[in-house]
Formats: C-alpha cells, sequence, structure tokens
C-alpha cells in the first residue's frame, strides 16, 4: 500500500503540489532589482545569440578569454537553451524562442546517449522547458527516451545511476547526479510507467545513506563496488579535498532532495534537503553576502575565490524549499536566498553589458584542481540564476 501510495502521489503535477505552499514576502527593491536583472540578461542573451557559432554551444570563458563553447555531448549542452526559454518566457521575445529551438536541434540526438548520467541537464533544462512553455506535446518522446537512456546506467545491486565510465574508479557517484532525477520522476508522471521513479528513489535513498557526513556535509564522490554495491571509497574531484565540503556539490545536494520531496512527498528527503540547507547557511566560512568560497574548506579563506554558480544553484533552491517547511524555517530559507540574489544582482558578480563574452554572471568555478574554468562565467550559473530570479517574481507576495 505505501508503494502505490507512492507511485499515486508522483503523478501529481509538481505545479498542483507547489500551489498548496506558502509564498515568501516580497522585497520590493529586489522585486525591482530582479526585473532590471532579467531584462539586462535578456539583452546579454540578445548578443550572445550572434557570437556562439550555429554548431556549439556556450559554456564558458577560455584562458585566452575568448568564448568556450562545446558540442551537444558536453554535460552543460542544455543550459544555453533552457536559459533562452526562460528568457523568453520572461521577455515573450519570440528571438528566444527561435534560438531555444535552434539549440535544441543540435542537442536533439543526446537522448539517444547511454554514457552520461546528465540527461537531466543536458535534455530536461532545454526540452522540460519548451514542453511547459508551449505544451507540444512532440517533446515527451524525446524525454522519455532520455529517461530510458539515463536508466540504462542504474545498477540494482549498487542502487545507483552510474555517474561516469572514465578514470580508475569502478562504479562511481557524484552528488550531482541528484539532479539528474527529476527527468525520471516526469517519465514516471508521464508514462504511468513506475520504473523510473524507483530508480530516483532508490537513487536517493542510497546516495542520502552514503554520500553525507554526520554534519550533512556531502562528499563528492562516492566509488562502489558494481558486484556487491559495497563503498570501496569516498572521495572529491572537483573540491579541495576528500574530506572537504565542495560548495557547489553542498548545492546539488540541497536542490536534488528539495525537488524529490517536491516530486514525492517524502518527508525524509525534505529533512535532508533542510538538514543541508542548515549546514550552508550556518557554516563558519559562508561569507556574509552568501556567494559561498568555492569550497567551505579552502585555505586560503578569506581570500579564496567564489563560486557564483554555488550561489545561483542554491538561491533557486532555497526558494522552494521555503515553501515546504514551516514559517520560521521557511522565512529563514527565503531570506537567505533574497540575500543570495541581491549579491548576485551587484556590480560585484553581475556583468557590465556587452562584456563577460555576453554571460551574465562572473565569477564562478568549475574545476579548480585541474585548473579549468577558473573565475569565469559558466553557463549553469546564468541558468540556475534565471530561474531563481523568476521563481522570486513568480513565488513573492
Amino acid at each position: 500500500m505505501k508503494k502505490n501510495l507512492f507511485f499515486t502521489v508522483l503523478l501529481l503535477p509538481a505545479f498542483l503540489m507547489q500551489s498548496y505552499a506558502q509564498a515568501g514576502k516580497a522585497d520590493k527593491a529586489l522585486l525591482a532589482k530582479a526585473d532590471a536583472t532579467l531584462q539586462f540578461a535578456a539583452r546579454q542573451y540578445k548578443l550572445m545569440m550572434k557570437h556562439v557559432p550555429d554548431s556549439l554551444l556556450p559554456r564558458s570563458t577560455s584562458k585566452d578569454g575568448s568564448l568556450m563553447t562545446s558540442n551537444s555531448g558536453w554535460w552543460t549542452s542544455g543550459f544555453y537553451p533552457g536559459t533562452n526559454w526562460y528568457l523568453f518566457e520572461y521577455t515573450k521575445d519570440p528571438a528566444f524562442k527561435n534560438e531555444a529551438l535552434k539549440r535544441m536541434a543540435l542537442v536533439q540526438k543526446e537522448q539517444y546517449n547511454t554514457h552520461t548520467h546528465d540527461l537531466g541537464f543536458m535534455m530536461y533544462c532545454p526540452f522540460g522547458n519548451a514542453l511547459r512553455i508551449t505544451k507540444d506535446t512532440a517533446y515527451k518522446a524525446i524525454l522519455l527516451t532520455s529517461a530510458k537512456s539515463l536508466s540504462t546506467r542504474f545498477n540494482p545491486t549498487v542502487g545507483c545511476i552510474k555517474s561516469w565510465d572514465h578514470g580508475s574508479w569502478k562504479f562511481p557517484v557524484i552528488i550531482d547526479n541528484m539532479m539528474n532525477l527529476e527527468l525520471l520522476n516526469w517519465a514516471t508522471r508521464e508514462s504511468g510507467d513506475k520504473q523510473f521513479a524507483d530508480i530516483a528513489r532508490i537513487h536517493a535513498n542510497t546516495t542520502m545513506k552514503n554520500h553525507f557526513r554526520p554534519d550533512y556535509s556531502s562528499y563528492h564522490v562516492v566509488d562502489y563496488d558494481p558486484a556487491t554495491g559495497a563503498v570501496n571509497g569516498r572521495k572529491t574531484h572537483q573540491g579541495l579535498a576528500d574530506s572537504s565540503a565542495w560548495s557547489r556539490g553542498q548545492a546539488w545536494g540541497l536542490y536534488g532532495y528539495t525537488l524529490m520531496y517536491r516530486d514525492t512527498k517524502d518527508k525524509a528527503y525534505l529533512e535532508q534537503a533542510r538538514h543541508i540547507a542548515d549546514f550552508i547557511l550556518n557554516n563558519p566560512h559562508m561569507p556574509a553576502d552568501l556567494v559561498p568560497y568555492w569550497d567551505y574548506d579552502a585555505p586560503d579563506i578569506p581570500n579564496a575565490l567564489r563560486d557564483v554558480s554555488a550561489a545561483s544553484v542554491a538561491a533557486s533552491a532555497l526558494l522552494e524549499l521555503s515553501r515546504y517547511t514551516g514559517k520560521a524555517d521557511g522565512k529563514r530559507y527565503w531570506n537567505a536566498a533574497e540575500k543570495m540574489l541581491t549579491s548576485l544582482c551587484s556590480p560585484a558578480y553581475l556583468a557590465k553589458e556587452g562584456e563577460n563574452n555576453d554571460f551574465i554572471l562572473m565569477h564562478s568555478v568549475g574545476h579548480l584542481p585541474n585548473k579549468s574554468e577558473v573565475d569565469v562565467p559558466l553557463t549553469y550559473a546564468d541558468y540556475y540564476f534565471v530561474e531563481a530570479l523568476l521563481r522570486y517574481k513568480q513565488w513573492a507576495k
């Protein structure tokens, strides 16, 4: 009976669940700033459209200052068309819809890609938003194929979706993988086939058991034995050290468990999201402006680099989490998200028009140990920032 209840709840559209939630109190100055920033974002992306080669997608800034691009197989390929959908939703300017469709045509073939765990990012960000905004049911088949491809990476013995096929790992699972479960939950709601949501739930439960320390900080990578499901090791790849708290990893976990609660109403996921939020917000190394250092344990704090992408993801997640908790905690999460967004909308992090390779935000950190994408714009920082601004405008009262 419990499984049937889970399945029934999961079939409810997310927007119906959200309609029962409390909205946060609006800060009029931030609402005005959000509008001004979204208008600025639209102008930047209008410029970007002219500069990105037709066969590629924008990713970041290269070490020589030029625009860094990717092909459709790179994990960030879905964010640029996804951001264009958000900007179309805000402006109603068909130029953004046309640009989203143009770039989605490049990404569409990745629905068959079974060599990546990132299909949620790659496919659900653009095609999920396209379906939501246009109601064009043609996108459903693409997304269902994507969910099937992602499902092939699930190992029932481990209880997780495998993240990478490279390196010396046996069966690596990264905290980022929580973000891709939204696609699987959608696929069950759409198809009625509960195997997708079952995979998402089992993956989330295994990750909750093995990825988190007693203080609810997260390891980046857990490597499993694919034959037995035993944990071989808990490591980092993009963070400072195996034992450190890589800031974007904490944000991925926060967002991931918040969306799992939205989709299932399982209170274990809500509690996990709250614990992660409290680790982030109560961290003694969190800067006053709530834009995290790239790793909460970086040795050169307070001079360590910030990671704006971690703030963007966390702000969007905190806005949603605030709607699912009691009044006091809800206000705390909402206010923290407001402070993050206020900071991100300031000249310290917001680019000047026509600069920054036409990305919206500056000062993100992709992979510092590898000296890759360090203190540069990142396409996913823009995506979650625009999402957070739209959420703020929609949910503020």
